[in-house]
């Protein structure tokens, strides 16, 4: 019998929130994954058993948790972690990557962030509504991407309202309407070789002012969302396909291929041909 779960999310435009992967494993003794960075938010609710997790906050200071069941945990992207099973009673969990403008502010909503990666449930009724939205996700791959979609807010909803940190929702803004018509520009444009002040040109926005209300939202300045999106399309791309490195780097929008070999390993850390051999072997146990 399998031991775990791993699903690839189709790629859908879904701007305010969107799905990445997910799936369920239980772990070995002492079973381990990392260190490694991820592109979107990456949450965990542990099943069963325990673990430690190991990740470096807003001051790059590596910090120790320990986790057990009923507990869960958030990796965000460009945050750099490892986690490990306990040795006697190795942790079983189900997992979610998701991503979107909306993102940041639903999880602030629930209390966590890079600071504080721990969610512990009010009670473990409120815990089991977290977990069973995700077992949903996981065990339903085939549903149409819009009914997946429709259970990652449920999810989110789920773990605000039982998280014992949890904070408020703020309304919408105009800023978020600017910044859908970002990313959509993004989306449409990235094979291109656009710049920030194109994007900030076709939201009709000052660059400068642009910058500042896109970091606000995203956590991240426009040039670093330009080559998140990039790569993570590049890495999509070695998954999916058998293109060579040169053929991906043009359809991600870099014309030569030693300019994007050299984003990538600034990015991942790890050169995109070693990272097709090695890293995406890695990712599918995880």
């Amino acid at each position: 019998m399998k031991n775990h779960i791993y699903s690839i999310f189709p790629n859908e435009s879904f701007v305010d929130l969107s799905l990445y992967q997910y799936g369920w494993q239980k772990c070995d003794s002492l079973h381990s994954y990392g260190p490694y960075i991820r592109n979107h938010y990456l949450f965990h609710y542990i099943i069963s058993g325990k673990g430690t997790l190991y990740s470096h906050n807003s001051s790059n200071e590596e910090i120790e948790y320990h986790i057990s069941s009923g507990d869960g945990f958030l990796i965000c992207p460009g945050q750099i972690n490892t986690y490990f099973a306990d040795k006697e009673d190795p942790w079983e969990y189900a997992w979610v990557e998701f991503d979107g403008i909306k993102a940041r502010e639903f999880l602030r909503a629930g209390g966590l962030g890079i600071n504080s990666p721990i969610y512990k449930p009010l009670d473990s009724k409120a815990g089991n509504q977290v977990k069973d939205e995700i077992l949903y996700i996981v065990g339903n791959k085939d549903a149409s991407p819009l009914h997946l979609i429709g259970h990652l807010y449920l999810f989110l909803d789920a773990l605000i309202h039982s998280s014992v940190t949890k904070g408020t929702l703020r309304g919408g803004k105009l800023k978020d309407f600017y910044i859908r018509e970002a990313i959509a520009f993004v989306e449409q444009h990235y094979q291109e070789n656009i710049t920030v002040e194109d994007i900030a040109n076709a939201c009709n926005l000052d660059r400068s002012y642009f910058g500042k209300i896109f970091k606000e939202t995203m956590g991240l300045s426009p040039q670093n969302f330009l080559i998140q999106f990039r790569m993570t399309k590049a890495t999509d791309l070695m998954k999916i396909t058998d293109k060579s490195i040169k053929e991906v780097s043009e359809l991600v929008g870099y014309e030569n291929q030693l300019h994007f070999s050299r984003a990538f390993k600034k990015f991942y850390g790890i050169a995109p041909r070693e990272w097709r051999q090695n890293e995406y072997y890695g990712a599918k146990k995880e």
